[in-house]
């Protein structure tokens, strides 16, 4: 593999901000020094003052392979994974068929190998009736078990208390969890079509998949975690009262941890006018309040990861009217961009941003060499140019689905290189599809 030697950057690592060269030998990191010009390689990129940031590793997104391609698959969203800084994800189970067992694990993987310009892993999924399958799961096989308490598709809603009860209980790994109450929605869907019909404005949707919905599922988990000293991590958090059920502090020796979402801190329901089914996801985008909640509880270490859920659709399937629009958005070509806009307006700053992408979900999940620029790492970097906005137009697009709810918006910085185990993925609007992604070592969790 060739070396690659990186100079003149502004190097944002472990809390600090500093000018330094990192060499690349062998896709990893051999060397991070303040001059090391003199030293060879066989390709040189000059910084000239940029940000050189580890990449972010993305813990929840929805690529769709196998049996929903038409929206997306690994091949297309890992190009834009890598367009947008993301170097590594963690993939998750509701696809066709749903990944429930040993045998549909390795088949993602073969084909991540195959096709994924990232890094990558893959979340076993419960269901009523997959515990088995999950007791029996090796540490490393998956990043974790994907648990939704109280809402979901297909066959993966787990509402067994029973079942509940024995996962929490025995899952060797980290339990990743959607929460949001399905009786509690299914009244508020109920109410709301019998004032509107099927023209339910998307205005409404917070208010369907309420704030007390998430709440009264991401306290049943908090409470089955304690109860049973169980890892737990909370996806994507989205109100201000479900904070409290989480700690401030480092992410070091939780045993509970919660995530937020780029969406979630960057539109609020003041966005539906403008973007109606577009930013519809599950659990909704809330108040302002919510938002600005969410952001400060990342800035006291309160919420510990940032992830993006992207989870894309086609136009044609958003243009349905509310209970025919699914949920979700495309997100990882955007997400890191988006972050910045939080720097910008002193709400966060870079060096949380890259705790919260990088190092907090290395540490979270026990993912083996990543997530930092250390000596002996594996080369998972991101070059970025603050001084540069981007205004997204659909043509610099990447997914699959072909739009972006982030379009029309000036983001404050351009992805410049994305690079990926020591090769360059992305560079200057153009990803290299001849870079291949590594699967992801992990060290238990439990």
């Amino acid at each position: 593999m060739p070396s690659l030697l990186i100079t003149n950057a502004e190097v944002v690592n472990e809390g600090r901000r500093f000018q330094a060269d990192v060499l690349v030998a062998d896709g990893r990191i051999a060397a991070v020094g303040g001059d090391l010009q003199s030293r060879p390689a066989d390709r040189v990129i000059d910084a000239a003052g940029r940000l050189l940031l580890p990449g972010m590793i993305d813990d929840q997104v929805h690529f769709r392979e196998p049996g929903v391609t038409h929206k997306a698959d690994i091949a297309s969203e890992s190009r834009a994974a890598v367009a947008g800084g993301i170097t590594s994800f963690m993939e998750m189970p509701n696809c066709k068929p749903p990944t429930l067992d040993a045998e549909q694990l390795a088949a993602k993987y073969a084909r991540a190998a195959e096709v994924s310009r990232a890094n990558y892993a893959f979340y076993l999924g419960a269901s009523n009736d997959n515990i088995d399958a999950i007791r029996a799961l090796p540490v490393g096989d998956a990043c974790g078990v994907k648990v939704f308490m109280g809402a979901s598709t297909g066959n993966m809603l787990v509402d067994d208390p029973q079942v509940l009860d024995a996962i929490f209980r025995d899952c060797p790994v980290i339990i990743a969890t959607h929460c949001e109450d399905t009786p509690m929605i299914l009244a508020n869907e109920a109410e709301y079509r019998q004032r509107y019909g099927e023209d339910v404005p998307m205005e409404a949707h917070p208010l369907i998949r309420s704030e007390a919905a998430c709440l009264k599922s991401s306290t049943l988990a908090v409470d089955l975690a304690r109860r049973h000293d169980a890892r737990l991590h909370v996806l994507h958090l989205t109100t201000a009262r479900e904070l409290a059920l989480f700690a401030p502090g480092p992410i070091a020796g939780k045993r509970i941890t919660v995530e937020a979402c780029v969406h979630h801190l960057y539109f609020d329901e003041r966005d539906y006018a403008e973007k109606g089914a577009l930013i519809k996801c599950n659990p909704a985008i809330k108040r302002p309040e919510d938002r600005e909640a969410l952001l400060g509880a990342v800035a006291e270490d309160r919420i510990d990861v940032i992830a993006t859920d992207h989870a894309p659709h086609t136009l044609e399937e958003k243009a349905g009217k509310y209970f025919q629009a699914p949920a979700g958005l495309p997100l990882v070509q955007d997400a890191l961009p988006s972050l910045f806009a939080h720097v910008q307006a002193g709400k966060l700053t870079l060096e949380q941003v890259v705790n919260k992408t990088s190092h907090a979900p290395a540490e979270c999940f026990n993912v083996q060499e990543r997530g930092y620029i250390r000596e002996g790492y594996w080369a998972d970097l991101v070059l970025v140019d603050a001084s540069k906005p981007v205004t997204r137009s659909r043509e610099q697009v990447l997914y699959k689905c072909g739009w972006s709810a982030f379009e029309g918006r000036e983001l404050p910085a351009t992805v410049v290189a994305t690079i990926v185990n020591g090769e360059v993925a992305f560079e200057d609007g153009r990803v290299n599809d001849a870079v291949r992604g590594q699967r992801l070592a992990f060290g238990p969790t439990r």
